[in-house]
């Protein structure tokens, strides 16, 4: 199959991150045709002007939509994508030189219908960025979950660099409502229905994270209240590993406690938790001040999502609640 390639990137009040990524459009290399569809999900400042301005360097498709969040903004950009093989980005996001080719080797190589790549922090971005964006990828934090190709098997693609064939967005009718966590239940409905995933990691991109403590804290909270959601909806994928943010943070907790009445052997072993995360961020990252801001950035993680772990796996694994109803943040309302 001749694959024809449609990038699908909607669009929330980002005119500036639309201009960084659309230059980095310009200058992927390779012979590889492809279009671009930019799906304005009801911002009130819209990237109209700024891709109106690449029009006549890319191939550039732009819609503007009432806003019914990503998922379905999505979906309806590739409805209306000409290709056969999509390629879903976040606005946020900047294409590394090599990116499509990277990608069409691999799905010429070994095709799949939907792949996922990785995301790293550009040299050009801020201090606090590098530090999450270490938090969010490293082994020791996450397990590789999104993207580390010695630490995963059956691998999620994440939506912010994903693949998608046109054959399997219309099998499984794309992302549904929910948001954050509309990715991960794509990816389960498409193993359901027989498709197979994989993680391209050459295929990265430069996430931005457009981001301070307080939103991440906000980022990472959600991330934990929609995976006991998806662990409903999809029974068969649980995971004891999904406890471990919870178990870590309510284990620091009692061995503070514990360490103010003298047990401090509890409190020592996070002491060299923490200084090994240290060490592998300053080796990673080759930078004394991102590796310390990497230390609160872990706390906030591991707090944010496992207390809404937690708060979310009482309320629709113990009492019942409809998710839907109990947690209406997490889902859009399709016009």
């Amino acid at each position: 199959m001749q694959l024809q390639y449609s990038f699908i990137i909607p669009v929330y009040n980002r005119p500036d991150e639309i201009q960084e990524l659309l230059e980095s459009f310009e200058a992927l290399k390779g012979p590889i045709d492809f279009e671009i569809v930019i799906v304005e999900d009801g911002s009130t400042q819209t990237s109209k002007a700024v891709v109106d301005s690449f029009n006549s360097k890319l191939n550039i498709s732009y819609y503007f939509k009432e806003n019914s969040g990503p998922g379905d903004s999505r979906n309806f950009g590739m409805q209306h994508a000409k290709g056969n093989y999509f390629i879903i980005l976040d606005s946020d996001c900047i294409l590394p030189q090599t990116y499509l080719l990277e990608a069409d080797k691999s799905l010429k190589a070994d095709y799949v219908d939907c792949f996922g790549g990785p995301d790293a922090a550009h040299e050009s971005f801020s201090n606090l960025q590098k530090a999450i964006n270490f938090s969010m990828t490293s082994f020791i934090t996450t397990g590789g979950i999104r993207g580390n190709k010695n630490s995963v098997d059956t691998f999620q693609p994440r939506s912010f660099n994903m693949g998608l064939s046109k054959k399997a967005f219309l099998d499984s009718k794309g992302f549904g409502r929910i948001h954050p966590g509309e990715d991960p239940d794509l990816s389960i409905r498409l193993w359901n229905l027989g498709y197979k995933t994989k993680l391209i990691p050459e295929a990265f991109v430069y996430h931005k994270r457009r981001i301070s403590w307080s939103n991440f804290y906000k980022q990472v909270h959600k991330f934990g209240l929609v995976r006991p959601i998806l662990n409903k909806w999809h029974p068969t994928t649980k995971k004891i590993t999904y406890w471990f943010p919870t178990l870590f943070s309510l284990g620091l907790i009692v061995s503070i406690l514990l360490f103010l009445i003298g047990f401090k052997w509890f409190l020592l072993g996070y002491a060299c938790y923490f200084a090994l995360a240290f060490v592998l961020a300053v080796f990673n990252t080759k930078n004394i001040v991102v590796s310390v801001l990497a230390i609160p950035a872990i706390l906030i993680q591991f707090f944010g999502y496992g207390y809404g772990f937690l708060k979310a796996t009482l309320a629709v694994s113990i009492f019942n609640k409809t998710p839907e109803t109990h947690f209406p943040k997490l889902f859009f309302k399709l016009k």
